[in-house]
């Protein structure tokens, strides 16, 4: 008889997807959920809940069949500059204003490579920096101050 074996990658994904679906389906069980032709405040959480618990459930199921590579060491330097970009322009954006605040998140966070060098990461950060205030400010015509207090001419 054959043992039952799992692909590790696999098998921890769709644990993650279960916990997550069945954690999300019971927090929207306390909302009024409605019918699907009034949907109510729980109706589309529960219904996007109830759709990660089964993708879950594949990928789990998935991973008996396949055998994929190990688990490869984690990331960790990319994880320390992509993972607190947000935070930090949540805390920036109103005192230093949108342009400011998203050069210097860009700017750090393009050093989640070990392979970024200064000067194009200087080019990349004015780059997004010019992108996204030509889309969000000039052409969705978006209310938000360029320049906050703090840095104001």
């Amino acid at each position: 008889m054959k043992s039952l074996t799992f692909d590790s990658t696999n098998a921890l994904c769709g644990t993650l997807f279960i916990g997550l679906g069945c954690f999300f389906i019971y927090q929207c069980l306390n909302l009024e959920l409605g019918t699907a032709l009034r949907m109510g405040p729980g109706y589309f959480p529960l219904l996007l809940a109830v759709v990660l618990t089964l993708l879950g459930l594949i990928v789990l199921i998935q991973a008996t069949r396949v055998h994929g590579e190990p688990l490869s060491p984690m990331a960790l330097r990319g994880m320390a500059f992509i993972l607190p970009a947000p935070i930090v322009f949540g805390l920036t954006v109103r005192g230093m204003g949108f342009v400011p605040s998203l050069f210097l998140v860009s700017l750090v966070a393009a050093f989640a490579s070990s392979r970024m060098k200064v000067p194009l990461a200087l080019v990349l950060a004015v780059a997004i920096t010019l992108f996204s205030v030509i889309v969000f400010s000039y052409a969705l015509g978006l209310p938000f101050e360029r320049f906050g207090p703090w840095v104001r001419f």
